[in-house]
């Protein structure tokens, strides 16, 4: 059966300061109201597919638990990478997953944070390749070009097979402007997409041929992983010693195998801000609007504003990006560059790196609206349903108001509620949990007093989500 395989690594930051490492692109409803990771999922309906597996990073495995269950979906394994190793030993993992359950699979890799306007387009160019990948093909889908970009590798096309599918030639590195014209000019040459049609036993086979050390690290990394939840816990040690290297690299630029479907679906891999700009409804004057924005005079640029009244006037080919903690402005035509200011931030440790304002957890979320020397006042969402770790702080105290929802409180030996309107104060030192029993999410208001208030203050007692000390943050 057809499995699809969904790569949610990466941190996408050339899309900060709304992608963040903590919370990358893959997550954020970016082209649409649903998150790019809920979009590609979607894209799937109507085809005859087994449970998705997901392949992700383990800091945002309760990210996707949480985006599958509001699509009302379930995975075949969300398999937790330990550190990055790039897509051929992430889609090798998958692949060994796959062949537990059928012998036969057959893989569709799908990146979760590419964007696809013709799902028609798609779903036909999967059913084309079909028969091939049945016959031992690596088929990989080449988007046609609609114009010249520097920003994609390019796949020239051999012999024709059959209609749009055709023999590799060979594989080609981002290109320079002019090599770029004269590919797209000469109609034999595709983007790069980075997706993927094939029998997983093929696969597996072609990586013993062409990456041996790869099937290896991932064979014993699946072999000693643990069961989490949902989730697949690859072994760290065995995963980390796994050569870093793509499917292009390990295996499709090796193959005998390897074929190319000629795919136009309105596609992109939303790279970069641009890339959203191209994308977009654009106005009469070429702008593409996101959020409370108001321009006037102003052309071609793209502006987002994600938390307050953003206003522009007399600018063009503009990126203006606004969320509750950052802003960017960056020429439309160099948001390529935004990768740097990242890396410098990282560089001075600024946590606008890493996190957003709003910070999610496997319970829901929380905000920091107000951080001071001796106090911090935080907004905490809880979902129905879910509860926090049961904990205790050793240099803080804590106060809670209720503004909607219903609360159940745990306080040493007490259990009680709070509704609306209704607050309680937890001392320093004392055993508590919050949790949420209704069926609305629970939202109160925090204020932290005392002496420390870092998010490593805490000691966990029971938690439900498996987690134990300090891992992750607060709750």
């Amino acid at each position: 059966m057809l499995t699809p395989v969904l790569m949610a690594g990466g941190v996408g930051s050339r899309l900060w300061p709304v992608s963040r490492e903590a919370y990358p692109k893959q997550y954020l409803p970016l082209a649409g109201e649903q998150s790019m990771l809920q979009d590609t999922l979607d894209r799937l309906n109507g085809m005859e597919i087994a449970a998705p597996l997901i392949v992700c990073n383990e800091e945002h495995r309760f990210i996707v638990a949480e985006q599958l269950r509001q699509q009302g979906r379930q995975a075949g394994a969300i398999v937790l990478e330990p550190v990055g190793r790039n897509t051929a030993p992430a889609v090798a993992v998958a692949a060994l997953c796959a062949l537990e359950h059928d012998t036969e699979a057959t893989l569709l890799v799908l990146s979760a944070d590419h964007v696809i306007q013709n799902v028609a387009a798609f779903q036909q160019a999967v059913a084309t390749a079909m028969p091939f990948a049945a016959d031992g093909k690596l088929a990989t889908f080449g988007i046609v070009p609609t114009h010249p970009d520097t920003g994609y590798g390019y796949i020239r096309r051999g012999t024709a097979l059959n209609g749009s599918i055709f023999d590799i030639d060979r594989f080609v590195e981002k290109p320079d402007a002019a090599t770029a014209t004269e590919y797209v000019d000469s109609g034999e040459y595709y983007w790069n997409s980075g997706m993927f049609l094939m029998r997983a036993d093929v696969y597996l086979s072609e990586l013993e041929q062409h990456a041996p050390d790869i099937l290896a690290a991932t064979r014993a990394a699946l072999a000693a992983s643990q069961g989490d939840l949902e989730f697949v816990r690859l072994d760290a040690d065995a995963f980390a010693a796994s050569p870093s290297d793509s499917i292009d690299y390990a295996v499709m630029e090796h193959t005998r195998e390897g074929v190319v479907i000629g795919l136009d679906c309105g596609w992109s891999d939303v790279g970069a801000w641009s890339a959203l700009w191209d994308v977009g409804e654009q106005d009469e004057h070429g702008n593409v609007l996101s959020g409370d924005v108001l321009v006037n005079a102003c052309n071609n640029s793209y502006i987002r504003s994600d938390s307050r009244l953003v206003a522009a006037t007399g600018v063009d080919d503009l990126v203006v990006v606004e969320t509750a903690d950052a802003v960017l402005v960056a020429d439309r035509r160099r948001v390529e560059d935004v990768k740097s200011l990242v890396t410098h931030l990282k560089s001075k440790e600024r946590s606008e790196a890493f996190f957003h304002r709003r910070v999610y957890r496997p319970w829901g979320s929380y905000e920091t609206l107000t951080l001071s020397e001796r106090f911090q006042v935080k907004r905490i969402i809880v979902n129905p349903g879910h509860k926090l770790s049961l904990q205790k702080h050793h240099h803080r105290a804590e106060h809670w108001v209720v503004v909607h929802g219903t609360a159940l409180v745990t306080c040493d030996d007490r259990e009680f509620t709070l509704g609306e309107d209704e607050s309680t104060y937890i001392p320093l030192g004392h055993k508590h949990r919050l949790a949420n029993p209704g069926v609305i999410p629970l939202e109160l208001i925090e204020v932290q007093s005392g002496t420390y208030l870092g998010e490593d203050d805490i000691v966990r007692y029971e938690d439900v989500y498996g987690r134990s000390g300090g891992e992750d943050e607060d709750a």
